[in-house]
């Protein structure tokens, strides 16, 4: 183990010193500029898309509501790496590693748009539903099938086993370190669970994750703002902080400027996951009347994950001290920060909330494994297997130690994010002409409806046909 985890360190560094920081943020800009600010334009317009429940199908609605594609996503996004990806984030990068996973954010979430939009261009119709996502655009965008192969495997494995290693990681280390729990009964609690659940189906997880990501999300972000309202005179300093320390003469001298830039983008990344390729699979399943729509919902869940969640639970810990030089792995060393803040009782709230956040990514993550494999075959054997292999690696997960899991997760990640960030370069034009009708259509006062015919191009597009949309133009 010692020896796998040394070589995927040294890998590790290599891609996110160099390749990954240059692409994501080098994307993320022209991604901001070419939509001109679509991220920040089109905010009150994602909250106002959120709960549109107009469908475009004639044959009546498929699929999922625009917030149950949110919410699977989010149920990825809203989890491990807001408590414990934070806290390591904090540890190793300082407190000027906050700066750049806000960055990350503010320039992703035009990422994100471009990719959940082409997601919803490009999905395939079923009997009750949708499909979608990287490897559907990489197909049938890019007439690449080979690519969108490879990008199935990529996120199966990264999703499917590798991340779900670490929702299971973090609540084996969060209930071993408050209540002294046994790592292997906590692995047999999560299995069965899991179990459950994802022999239920897509409809069973966007039930399931409906309900428990806002319910979570909410109490965890009212007992963060009791806490800062607690420290408001801290506040300024803390602001003050965050920004020396992302741009510090004294960072740059002792190496340290370099570890917070890495370790806030790769747990931003982690985090909100845009440019990643995991999101659109969630936004593809959505029943709306327009792609952009989709995009924006998308776009809005980045803001919802960094800007609100990762920046509580920095602020708590940066404001408690002692991150510096703590042995505390992740999870732990957040529920100390609650307790110095709040009491006791607030680490035993941080340890059921992480079981509640990791174990609606470990939903979130299958799904979308699920969805990758069907891509290249539709097996009741090959799905059988996959979700054996899922609950093996919820087991892996909460038995390992935390610095194996977390390094096999950045490694998958990025060789995930740089193909499909290739991907969707190639296919902005398309995503830009989505946009741009939208922006027609709201200028002229109406409810926007996309037809394929506007693109100059509509090849591999198999829904948004005129004909078959019961609000066509007769």
């Amino acid at each position: 183990m010692d020896f796998i985890e040394m070589i995927v360190d040294k890998v590790n560094e290599a891609l996110w010193s160099y390749v990954l920081i240059i692409v994501l943020i080098g994307l993320g800009l022209w991604f901001t500029f070419k939509t001109k600010f679509v991220q920040f334009r089109y905010l009150p317009e994602m909250f106002r898309v959120l709960f549109d429940k107009r469908t475009i199908n004639a044959e009546g609605k498929k699929g999922t509501s625009s917030f149950q594609a949110f919410a699977i996503s989010a149920a990825s996004r809203v989890g491990t790496g807001n408590l414990a990806g934070v806290a390591s984030a904090v540890a190793v990068g300082g407190p000027g590693a906050v700066f750049w996973m806000w960055l990350i954010a503010l320039l992703g979430s035009a990422t994100a748009f471009i990719e959940s939009t082409l997601a919803q261009v490009y999905k395939v119709p079923e009997k009750n539903q949708y499909r979608g996502g990287p490897a559907y655009y990489m197909e049938k965008g890019l007439g690449k099938r080979w690519l969108g192969i490879v990008f199935a495997i990529t996120i199966t494995f990264t999703y499917g086993l590798v991340f779900n290693s670490v929702q299971s990681n973090t609540i084996s280390l969060a209930f071993a370190g408050e209540f002294d729990f046994n790592k292997n009964y906590m692995a047999i609690i999560l299995v069965l669970l899991t179990a459950i659940v994802i022999f239920g189906g897509l409809k069973s997880i966007a039930n399931v994750t409906q309900i428990i990501v806002p319910i979570m999300a909410i109490l965890y972000i009212l007992i963060a703002i009791y806490v800062l309202i607690a420290n408001i005179t801290s506040i300024p300093d803390l602001l003050t902080l965050i920004f020396s320390n992302a741009f510090g003469i004294r960072e740059v001298a002792g190496g340290g400027f370099g570890a917070a830039i890495m370790m806030g983008i790769k747990r931003g990344l982690f985090s909100n996951e845009a440019g990643m390729g995991s999101a659109p699979n969630a936004a593809a399943t959505a029943e709306v009347t327009h792609p952009a729509k989709q995009g924006l919902i998308q776009a809005l869940g980045v803001f919802f994950d960094t800007i609100l969640i990762c920046s509580a639970t920095a602020f708590i810990i940066v404001t408690a001290g002692g991150y510096e030089g703590s042995k505390l792995d992740g999870i732990q060393l957040t529920q100390k920060a609650f307790e110095f803040h709040v009491g006791s009782w607030a680490s035993i709230f941080v340890a059921v909330a992480i079981f509640l956040f990791a174990y609606s990514s470990i939903l979130g993550n299958y799904y979308y494994g699920e969805n990758n494999i069907e891509y290249i075959k539709n097996s009741k054997f090959g799905l059988f297997i996959y979700r054996i292999a899922v609950l093996a690696m919820v087991i892996f997960g909460a038995i390992a130690t935390f610095d194996l899991v977390w390094a096999l997760a950045d490694l998958t990640m990025a060789i995930m994010a740089l193909i499909n960030l290739y991907a969707i370069t190639r296919l902005y034009k398309i995503a830009e002409r989505v946009l741009k009708d939208y922006q027609r259509q709201r200028k002229e006062g109406k409810d926007p409806v996309f037809y394929r015919d506007v693109l100059e191009d509509d090849t591999g597009v198999e829904f948004w046909d005129r004909k078959k949309n019961k609000h066509a133009e007769k």
